[in-house]
């Protein structure tokens, strides 16, 4: 492998990442899951994570964890405000000075948008955002770029509809700026209080080819390669009425199945609520199970060449 240009470096936009820091983070995530347990140990021992998570999570804080633990580290941090010392009033910029002098690396979560920036700005060791507010969530596009990647061979030629919440869905977003670098084409299927934010994303017009949809019966699934489903961001709501008028909008079953192609992948960044049918789990199509597994190799990959200039001796 070339020079590793992530040691030491923050992760807080995909935006910063070009298509060669991409493929540099794909071939190592095939690399390290290919290392043997020993290898792989070498690759975070005696080295801690520091995880802040000011709102909830299952996968993104788990996988980190078990990531750093296969690499031989471990982690430490907060995942329950209320047994923090934020629960008495302390600001972020003295919870992540605090973090950053018992850890290497640090994860952080926050409502607020520019809170990763902020926190890269005082800390001494790198930061993960891991969400912040309802911009972005720069290792999920990773692990949704690396999943299509592995499931379909390639990036570049496919036609993609990404669904449900594109308005509030930060994930959404990462992964319009991570597509940015290939040849793909998009199919935006939204009720239409809930598009994408167009402030958001001129950056990204006139690099994809994008079209808009508010009904999934109006052919924008007969021909994609990969359904990316997003659940209704109830909590990022300003008024709960609204948020009952959309939810259930869309459902993807077996009989949207039926109308798409026979190797359609399905995609979710999870956790799902009514969104895609259990039914569908069973199917060849369901993807979203195997990209949260996914998601623990490439942060795993991630944190290995972030604490290490050399992940291949």
């Amino acid at each position: 492998m070339p020079a590793n240009p992530f040691h030491d470096r923050d992760i807080v936009s995909i935006k910063d990442f070009s298509k060669d820091d991409l493929e540099f983070i794909f071939d190592a995530t095939d690399k390290v899951s290919q290392l043997r347990p020993s290898q792989r140990g070498e690759l975070g021992k005696g080295r801690a994570l520091g995880y802040i998570f000011y709102e909830p999570s299952t996968r993104t804080r788990m996988s980190f964890e078990a990531a750093m633990a296969s690499l031989g580290g471990s982690s430490i941090g907060i995942s329950d405000l209320k047994s923090s010392s934020v629960e008495k009033g302390e600001s972020l910029a003295d919870t992540i000075r605090v973090i950053d002098l018992y850890s290497d690396v640090i994860v952080l979560r926050h409502p607020m948008d520019g809170s990763s920036r902020y926190a890269a700005e005082l800390s001494q060791n790198p930061i993960i955002n891991a969400g912040s507010g309802s911009e972005e969530h720069p290792t999920q596009a990773l692990l949704d770029l690396y999943t299509m990647l592995k499931e379909k061979k390639k990036i570049d030629g496919l036609s993609i509809a990404i669904i449900g919440d594109l308005k509030y869905g930060r994930t959404v977003y990462s992964l319009l700026y991570g597509l940015t670098n290939y040849d793909v084409d998009i199919h935006l299927v939204s009720p239409p209080s809930l598009q994408v934010r167009k402030e958001s994303i001129y950056e990204v017009q006139g690099k994809l080819k994008i079209t808009e949809h508010a009904e999934l019966e109006d052919g924008a699934l007969s021909d994609v390669d990969v359904i990316y489903v997003t659940r209704i961001q109830r909590e990022r709501f300003p008024d709960l009425q609204e948020y009952e008028k959309v939810r259930g909008t869309y459902m993807i079953d077996e009989k949207t199945l039926a109308k798409a192609k026979p190797d359609v992948s399905i995609m979710h960044p999870l956790p799902r609520l009514d969104e895609i049918s259990q039914n569908v789990d069973h199917t060849k199509n369901a993807t979203y199970f195997k990209q949260a597994s996914y998601g623990k190799e490439l942060r795993a990959a991630l944190l290995a060449l972030m604490l290490n200039e050399n992940i291949t001796h």
